[in-house]
């Protein structure tokens, strides 16, 4: 573990050696994080900038490195079904594994490990527990840019969290191996994954990135118990079709199940795609209800102020039960065992 001053603050940002990596010939290395499994030389870092060879072993840039915090609802991750009403301590770091048009944290995505130390602060572990507590948060989430680079840290806060009794939150791109994945899972509760497009093609012009690693690792995400919420931004034109939406729903259903939330979300212009209008509101509505006749139980739209499907509605009545503002919860009619009041259908709600 190497420690470097930041000039700034005087903190010690620490330069961990990087976990899931092999050395291979001439003092390369793969790492094995996340699914590009960047080859990378000596001095050289990987696609996510902050995974640097030195020396033929491979080191975080970024182990203890902060960018943003916040006391968010749970529901703005958007997360409906794990811990309703509750709050979430959030933090995200800088750097990105992926190169997204539209990304709305392109700042900090984007932003350098050069450029980071008048922008950024070092935190510990215990730092963030003790926080999550103070704060009277039922858990810590991972987010605002790809938590899967940041894979050191995340996992070594997420055990003593769950030591702790609170539980641990990915919002991903879904990029993480398997490998990585299946380390992490005995201390990560609940994934909000974005599905970007149900199209490679979409993946390779916008995101830099392929498709099936996504649905590779949200099934396995799903096999080793963690809650999943797929969350899909429609881009006028681009992702947005009948036919995809159909496609991406059927997958869910059959790999997902049925009782899988999906989050259709409305794109607005951003960072390189600022020539886009924003997502029209019957485009939105015509993927709640392909989604809904495909057999998907629960589907929410967000980025619409107002609509009446950021509720929660008993599948087999259509009973409201969950009435949402927004991001918070302004009543809920779940009967006893998260059971429908009103025809006694049970309803998928983790509180654990």
């Amino acid at each position: 573990m190497n420690l470097l001053m930041n000039e700034r603050t005087g903190a010690l940002s620490i330069i961990k050696e990087a976990m899931h990596y092999e050395s291979v010939e001439n003092n390369n290395v793969i790492c094995h994080l996340c699914s590009h499994e960047c080859k990378i030389a000596p001095k050289s870092r990987g696609i996510c900038k902050v995974r640097e060879n030195r020396d033929g072993r491979l080191f975080s840039l970024i182990y203890n490195t902060v960018s943003s915090e916040a006391l968010d609802p749970v529901e703005k991750k958007p997360l409906y079904h794990f811990k309703p009403g509750s709050l979430s301590y959030s933090l995200g770091t800088i750097g990105c594994n992926f190169r997204c048009k539209n990304c709305q944290n392109w700042q900090i995505a984007r932003m350098s490990v050069e450029q980071s130390p008048s922008y950024t602060k070092q935190i510990t572990s215990e730092y963030v527990v003790s926080k999550a507590l103070a704060l009277n948060a039922e858990s810590i989430a991972w987010t605002y840019n790809e938590p899967t680079i940041w894979h050191e840290f995340t996992y070594e806060s997420a055990k003593l969290a769950n030591e702790k009794g609170l539980s641990n939150i990915y919002v991903s791109n879904g990029y993480i191996t398997p490998e990585a994945l299946k380390h992490l899972s005995p201390y990560l509760d609940a994934m909000s994954i974005d599905i970007k497009s149900f199209r490679n093609k979409f993946y390779e012009q916008v995101c830099g990135a392929s498709l099936e690693p996504v649905l590779k690792s949200t099934h396995l995400a799903k096999k080793l118990g963690i809650h999943v919420e797929i969350v899909t931004l429609l881009i006028p034109n681009m992702n947005d079709s009948s036919d995809e939406i159909r496609e991406l729903s059927r997958w869910i259903f059959q790999k997902l199940g049925p009782d899988t939330p999906i989050h259709f979300s409305r794109f607005h212009p951003q960072h390189e795609m600022s020539n886009v209008g924003p997502t029209p509101i019957s485009i939105l509505e015509n993927a709640y209800n392909i989604a809904r006749d495909e057999g998907l139980d629960f589907v929410y739209l967000g980025n619409v102020p107002g609509s009446k499907f950021v509720n929660t509605f008993c599948p087999s009545c259509g009973e409201k039960l969950i009435e949402r503002d927004v991001f918070s919860v302004n009543s809920s009619k779940l009967g006893e065992n998260y059971k429908c009041f009103k025809c006694n259908r049970f309803i998928p709600i983790k509180t654990k």
